[in-house]
């Protein structure tokens, strides 16, 4: 390389060999906090490979919006194509524009509007079925919730408990296979008959074959259903073709396992931060029981659950679920002062960012009122929990519709309490979600109830 150009520095600690490998693997997180301590943007190794961490929210702000286009996705939504080779969550280029172009209107304000309802009537029997249940396994709870109203909102049907299980297990070992394909890029590896791979074989048969009745049953009866399954099975190509079989597959295949894992881990730290807070919590309950009347539920409505929202924020501030992010350089790019040369590997971790204590004041403590509009705010590109430019995730008003209304009906019936047992502490997998969180569910009174959107 050009001795003129500017390039990263390497992180101390680097061993002949290995690199920065036993840091990395003895807690993830942590070595990724530190890395801030050096720099806007640095380099590590991981055996023989080179990995850039870029840490400066100026530089995150350049890569995401005015050179994007100088960046793939990289290695991790690579080895996420297991849910889907070129579904809209890993597509790249033109692809990526004209399939984002398609399913935008699906989740246009007016339309999460819409979607309310189905996610009030979704919720609202699977928390009342906690009555009747025993120490509730908190983040498995909330994935078969936001599963069903990602399935009930956008494909017209909700599954029985049994086969959302199912479901859910496939989306489980399909990210952990495309974690550990990502951080061990071994191609030859993952050919090879393992436990893991079969295991993963497995999944995606079962994830294809749900994901196969929801289509077969709106080519039996399009007249029933107008969802984005609808919208992709009379999409064309271009070249004025419809989608292929399998392009529709991948696409409703990708949508289900994008759209529903953040929001369950968000909400599951929500109650955990609430289970060590009485304070927070009371002040939930006396929102949720004052904003939830016997008027139907609108996201006119969410607007007034000021502190719901608050608390949703600053749950996905301190426990960002998209702990880790990838990009790779396809030609060489300036960013800020540092030249990249094409083919280099780009990680970034709004975990991290989002626990500076340079943007944040007092950052590992759980503060919702933070994000009052009296209070300083973080600069721009400092809060990105669902990333930013052409790239930022399109359905983020879904998820904070749903984030905000989940919350707020869980609060207007019961209080969760933390079972006693090991510490939780924040395991960075696919998502960031809890080592473990059980939780009882105790009965309120909720002074009214809302009745279902009509």
């Amino acid at each position: 390389m050009n001795a003129d150009l500017h390039v990263p520095p390497y992180a101390p600690g680097r061993v002949p060999l290995i690199g920065h490998a036993v840091p990395l693997a003895r807690d993830r997180l942590a070595f990724l906090q530190r890395l801030r301590e050096h720099g806007p943007i640095v380099r590590i190794s991981i055996g023989p490979k080179t990995v850039t961490v870029i840490n400066s929210p100026e530089l995150l702000q350049e890569m995401l919006t005015s050179k994007s286009g100088h960046f793939s996705k990289g290695l991790l939504f690579e080895k996420l194509k297991l849910f889907g080779k070129d579904a809209l969550p890993v597509a790249e280029g033109s692809r990526h524009l004209r399939r984002r172009r398609l399913m935008q209107p699906a989740f246009h304000h007016q339309q999460v509007d819409q979607y309310v309802r189905t996610m009030h009537t979704t919720v609202d029997p699977m928390i009342a079925a906690w009555q009747s249940m025993g120490p509730l396994d908190l983040k498995t709870e909330m994935q078969l919730m936001t599963q069903n109203v990602v399935m009930g909102a956008l494909f017209s049907t909700i599954p029985d408990r049994d086969t959302g299980h199912a479901i859910l297990k496939s989306v489980d070992t399909l990210f952990a296979a495309a974690l550990r394909r990502a951080l061990l890029p071994l191609p030859l590896l993952e050919r090879l008959p393992t436990r893991g791979n079969r295991r993963a074989r497995r999944a995606g048969h079962v994830m294809r074959a749900a994901v196969g009745e929801v289509i077969a049953d709106h080519l039996a009866r399009p007249e029933a259903h107008d969802d984005i399954v609808s919208l992709l099975l009379s999409a064309q190509e271009p070249d004025g073709t419809p989608l292929a079989d399998e392009d529709i597959l991948s696409e409703v295949t990708g949508l289900l396992a994008a759209g529903s894992e953040t929001t369950a881990v968000t909400l599951t730290w929500l109650f955990h931060e609430l289970g060590r807070n009485p304070d927070l919590e009371r002040q939930l309950h006396n929102e949720a029981d004052t904003v939830l009347t016997d008027e139907p539920l609108t996201t006119k409505t969410l607007t007034r659950l000021t502190f719901t929202r608050r608390l949703v924020n600053e749950s996905l501030r301190l426990y960002s679920p998209a702990w880790l992010v990838t990009r790779q350089t396809i030609e060489p790019v300036r960013l800020g002062a540092v030249d990249l040369p094409a083919g280099e590997d780009i990680v970034w971790s709004p975990y991290t960012l989002h626990r500076d204590p340079g943007l944040y004041p007092d950052p590992l403590r759980f503060d919702p009122d933070r994000w009052l509009p009296e209070r300083p705010q973080p600069p721009k590109g400092a809060f990105i929990p669902f990333g930013a430019g052409k790239r930022q995730c399109m359905g983020n008003e879904f998820a904070l519709a749903e984030a905000t209304l989940i919350t707020a009906l869980i609060a207007s019936r019961w209080r969760l309490r933390p079972v006693p047992g090991p510490a939780v502490r924040p395991v960075g997998a696919i998502t960031l979600h809890p080592s473990t969180l059980r939780m009882t569910a105790e009965a309120r009174t909720p002074v009214r109830r809302h009745r279902e959107a009509v």
